[in-house]
């Protein structure tokens, strides 16, 4: 029996893991990390396609005995994941062949020049602080074709494509510039992480609005604890991502769409402004510039000792702490609170997506053995292993089922299940023009310490939006939701 406002381990995997991503229209269907848009591929980029074979056992025509190498991000997901489950599916699908597996949290500093050289590996976890610009690499051809991966028979059941097993949203998110280049493996939540804990033993309630907000910032600086903070060293786009939010929260999604679109004054609109002066003064009132030289660990082992309360991050944050978390410490997620009291979106709102992406590389030694690698992970077994390594869910529908879920994960359930269809979408700004993201995360920090102002932060992040709109070298991508 479960009691009122409590959800059973069923509800929450039919609606984060399908019911989320197939709603009707006017759904914000969103991204983590991913890319989308419409438009055609430079005609200067070679074919990135593999051909498909006739056995469903082996669609791609996978030489069994060709060598594979994966890198991966070693970040809050961790690297087990893919050398204790995907890793093994591939070398049973073909025994003896040897696979290179490297994990680093520096994805480009290790993986660009290899793709200047065209020494590159197979599948590539792109993601962190330090991702590649996939924009760029499509414009290059260094990206392979997954149509042939979504169109490929499922490894449960062949008589299903890949694309059948998968939410829609993974599909949805998967083009550069009208081609299926990133699949997005993972579904995450993105907003204010706190300890429901501390709350409970305080008998403090959520705050709903931004006077609350701020009332709770007093009560909690009595007792020598921060309102918010976010990694200013590595991880700043934690905070970026949060302004953007909030931003479309006060002004509905069409705020971010519009930047997304590269829509002439969208970083100049009210909604923007509103949502950095907000977080600025939150941060000149309660917070503390000394979190500005910290990186995302060191900042998240302070809240996990509760010297702050919320933390601008997404649902990876459990498993990437989940060895240092005390038993005093229990992840919940919480909505932005109401900026205004006429915000397009109520309180409650939440962002909801797909992430963490993978890719595989056109001009490889073995595509076609990245693609299969593709498939085993969008497997019920590369699925299920990735969900017990990491405690987070997979895009494959209903690949959870039976699992034991952590606390922070049923919250964020339960928050997305009372969001409804307020859904805040995700900025696809952050794949489509690494260039204005990196600028983003550079100028959050300088307004968040006080050095510009928010209508100098909007202005300057206008100026490079209107420098990439001018500039024909960029492939320009386009979205309608």
């Amino acid at each position: 029996m479960t009691h009122p406002g409590e959800i059973t381990r069923r509800q929450l995997l039919r609606r984060i893991g399908i019911t989320a991503f197939a709603a009707g229209p006017g759904a914000a269907l969103l991204s983590a990390c991913a890319t989308s848009g419409a438009g055609s591929e430079p005609s200067a980029a070679p074919s990135t396609s593999v051909a498909a074979s006739s056995d469903p056992a082996n669609p791609f025509g996978v030489d069994p005995k060709k060598p594979l190498e994966v890198v991966i991000f070693g970040g809050g997901y961790g690297d087990a994941y893919a050398k204790d489950v995907h890793e093994p599916l591939y070398t049973k699908a073909f025994p003896g062949v040897t696979i290179k597996h490297t994990a680093t949290q520096q994805i480009g500093t290790q993986l660009r020049p290899r793709f200047v050289s065209g020494d590159v590996p197979d599948v590539v976890n792109n993601s962190g602080p330090e991702a590649m610009d996939l924009a760029a690499l499509a414009a290059e051809g260094h990206l392979a074709d997954l149509s042939a991966l979504f169109d490929a028979p499922s490894v449960d059941d062949p008589s299903r494509k890949v694309r059948d097993t998968v939410t829609p949203a993974v599909l949805d998110n998967a083009k550069i510039n009208g081609k299926d280049l990133v699949l997005n493996y993972t579904v995450s939540h993105r907003a204010l992480w706190y300890n429901a804990k501390l709350f409970e033993s305080k008998g403090w309630s959520l705050p709903k609005t931004w006077a609350e907000f701020t009332a709770l910032g007093e009560t909690a600086r009595k007792e020598g604890i921060l309102l918010f903070a976010y990694p200013g060293q590595k991880g700043p786009y934690y905070q970026l991502w949060n302004v953007l939010y909030t931003a479309a929260k006060i002004g509905g999604n069409q705020v971010l769409i519009d930047i997304d679109n590269l829509v002439d004054g969208a970083w100049n609109a009210d909604a923007m402004k509103k949502s950095v002066t907000a977080w600025a003064e939150i941060q000149a009132k309660y917070g503390d510039k000394a979190y500005f030289g910290l990186d995302h660990t060191q900042t998240q082992v302070k809240q996990l000792q509760n010297k702050l309360l919320f933390y601008p991050v997404g649902s990876w944050i459990e498993n990437e702490m989940a060895k240092d978390k005390p038993l005093d410490f229990e992840y919940a997620i919480a909505p932005i609170p109401d900026v205004t009291s006429s915000d397009a979106m109520p309180y409650g709102a939440v962002q909801v997506g797909v992430g963490e992406n993978f890719v595989v590389a056109a001009k490889g030694k073995n595509p076609q053995g990245g693609l299969e690698y593709l498939r085993l992970m969008l497997s019920e077994e590369g699925a299920k292993g990735f969900t017990r390594k990491t405690q987070n869910l997979t895009v494959v529908n209903g690949a959870a089922e039976g699992l034991d879920l952590p606390p922070g994960l049923m919250s964020a359930a339960r928050a997305q299940d009372a969001a409804g269809q307020n859904i805040i979408t995700d900025a696809r700004f952050e794949g489509w023009y690494k260039e204005l993201f990196d600028h983003g995360t550079e100028q959050i920090n300088v307004v968040m310490a006080g050095r510009v102002t928010p209508e100098e932060f909007c202005a300057r992040m206008q100026k490079k939006a209107d420098e990439i709109k001018k500039d024909s070298s960029v492939a320009k991508q386009t979205r309608s939701q």
